[in-house]
């Protein structure tokens, strides 16, 4: 049996799928600094390095990134909700208020709280309903050790450290 799916259903669905909180940057061809909290990204190949990030056609955001061609991801730690929040807000000015970052191989802004990040070029744009699937080859990246920032049900929220290791 097929059941029809609302808007809300699907999104309280996919609320329960845990994931990492991510802060996508770009520098605009203008020079003007943009970024945004993202969540969904994924690695797509080893060879070559690529990722996507999933982009909604209709914010800023996607013709910035797709104009620049390049963007690079910061992976949060647990510690850095209040970056996540204030990437996140409607308004874009003021995102980079008080936030240290440098930049990376592109160009593109990285932040220094960054649990992890990686440096991209634009390889492919794949249209998918209202977003864009955008690849990216990995120009550049790089971790330190920490807890994660995890998304879950629509709230912040911690993983516990496994014991065994």
């Amino acid at each position: 049996m097929h059941r029809v799916v609302g808007r809300d259903t699907f999104r309280g669905v996919m609320s329960a799928f845990p994931t990492g909180v991510a802060v996508l940057t770009a520098r605009g061809v203008d020079d003007t600094l943009f970024g945004m909290t993202v969540n969904s990204l994924t690695s797509v190949s080893l060879e070559p390095l690529q990722i996507l990030v999933c982009l909604n056609q209709a914010c800023d955001s996607h013709d910035i990134v797709l104009s620049s061609g390049a963007f690079a991801v910061s992976l949060l730690p647990a510690s850095a909700e209040g970056l996540s929040v204030q990437f996140a807000k409607r308004e874009m000015t003021g995102r980079f208020d008080g936030v240290r970052w440098r930049a990376e191989a592109t160009g593109s802004p990285v932040l220094d709280e960054a649990l992890a990040w990686l440096d991209c070029r634009v390889a492919a744009v794949h249209a998918a309903g209202d977003h864009s699937i955008v690849i990216g080859r990995v120009e550049a990246c790089g971790s330190t050790a920490g807890e994660p920032l995890v998304f879950h049900r629509g709230s912040y929220t911690r993983i516990a450290e496994l014991s065994t290791r």
